[in-house]
């Protein structure tokens, strides 16, 4: 099992639920975050005043799956989550990380079952 975290232009967000539900993976958290990264913030005005934005909103999506269902859900995030032919920085990241065990509460059940 695998635990796949990803962090994504909040703007994206209903294209990569598009794409992961044409996948049929439909089980998915999802957290407003924010973060800096290689976009390093932004100026902003308000009420004739400027602001230094140093932390971008962001989506971070948390999907656990079974070791033949990662290449599909990291593809659909990708290609939804991409803005433009070739992106542009700012798109997000995927994170990939081992699941140990999970476990279903209601009926117990363990390990890729309980997904």
């Amino acid at each position: 099992m695998k635990y796949i975290v990803a962090v994504i232009q909040p703007t994206r967000l209903e294209a990569v639920k598009e794409a992961l539900s044409r996948i049929e993976s439909f089980r998915l958290t999802v957290t407003d975050v924010e973060g800096i990264g290689r976009q390093k913030g932004h100026t902003e005005v308000y009420r004739g005043h400027e602001y230094k934005i140093n932390f971008i909103s962001k989506v971070k999506l948390e999907i656990a799956v079974d070791d033949k269902y990662v290449e599909p859900v990291v593809d659909a995030i990708a290609s939804a989550a991409r803005t433009g032919k070739e992106g542009q920085i700012g798109d997000g990241k995927i994170f990939i990380l081992p699941l140990e065990d999970a476990m279903r509460i209601r009926t117990r059940e363990r390990g890729a079952e309980a997904l």
